[in-house]
């Protein structure tokens, strides 16, 4: 099944659920939201969300941190960053993030997370906002604990999850409001490994997408090229970074962000 047939048909499908079967089949251990708008309101409370912005918001707030940023304050608006960067010492903050996947004019860095490197970002606090994936956040507010995921920190990301002992929620970001293959693959990945017991139909879903496009190496790279967020950063020539964000495991840290201070930190 390739990518995009996958959005049609997840779509068409979901559609048939009605409110109350959504909530009859939703997992009392592990669930997986295809999409922000698609989350029952107040089902995050208690729980730990996961927020899934493979590209590639996810996948550069991993890097920042684990190559020394004091920290990265998510931020849904550009003018929203200019005044969270306004309130540092110059040479403290950066401003990153992008619009259209491209940099914001005046801005520092962009989404890349190759840019992101320790000579540049170590030390230093950076105002971020994306399309996607700082929105997917702002809609996790309510939830107990808010996590970074990406594949780059999977494995630290399953530990964590593991021994906190909540409910999850794994929030996929989407792209441009629509579902996207690489953030259902990598919701489903991890869902897979927390084994639900009774997974709703999303969880289900994105747990039968994995196994069948992650089978080999080459077979998970193609999907996420092809993806939706894949061929928007392919057509803009960011061919590595789609090739970074398909890494496993590079780094042992777990982003979270905090609620009494809008930023996002290494708590783990």
């Amino acid at each position: 099944m390739s990518p995009p047939f996958l959005a049609v048909s997840i779509e068409r499908d979901l559609c048939r659920l009605s409110g109350a079967d959504y909530h009859r089949w939703m997992s009392p251990n592990v669930s997986v939201h295809m999409l922000p708008a698609l989350m029952p309101e107040g089902c995050l409370e208690g729980s730990v969300a996961v927020i899934i912005d493979i590209l590639r918001a996810s996948t550069t707030i991993v890097h920042a941190l684990a190559h020394g940023a004091t920290s990265v304050i998510p931020c849904a608006l550009v003018e929203e960053a200019r005044t969270a960067a306004s309130q540092y010492e110059r040479g403290h903050i950066l401003l990153g993030g992008e619009r259209s996947g491209q940099l914001i004019e005046g801005f520092d860095l962009d989404n890349s997370p190759l840019a992101y490197t320790p000579e540049v970002v170590s030390g230093r606090t950076i105002a971020f906002t994306t399309t996607n994936g700082t929105r997917a956040l702002r809609a996790c507010e309510q939830a107990g604990r808010v996590l970074i995921g990406a594949f780059v920190n999977k494995s630290a990301l399953l530990r964590v999850l593991k021994e906190d002992g909540r409910p999850v929620h794994l929030v996929c970001a989407g792209t441009d409001g629509h579902l996207t293959a690489e953030d259902i693959l990598f919701a489903g990945a991890i869902a897979a490994e927390l084994n639900p017991q009774s997974p709703d139909v999303q969880t289900q879903m994105a747990i039968d997408y994995d196994r069948s496009h992650s089978k080999d190496d080459q077979t998970f790279r193609e999907t996420i090229r092809t993806s939706r967020g894949g061929q928007n950063l392919l057509r803009l020539g960011l061919d590595a970074d789609v090739a970074r964000a398909s890494e496993s495991d590079l780094f042992g840290i777990v982003p979270e962000w905090s609620r009494e201070t809008n930023m996002i930190t290494i708590k783990n």
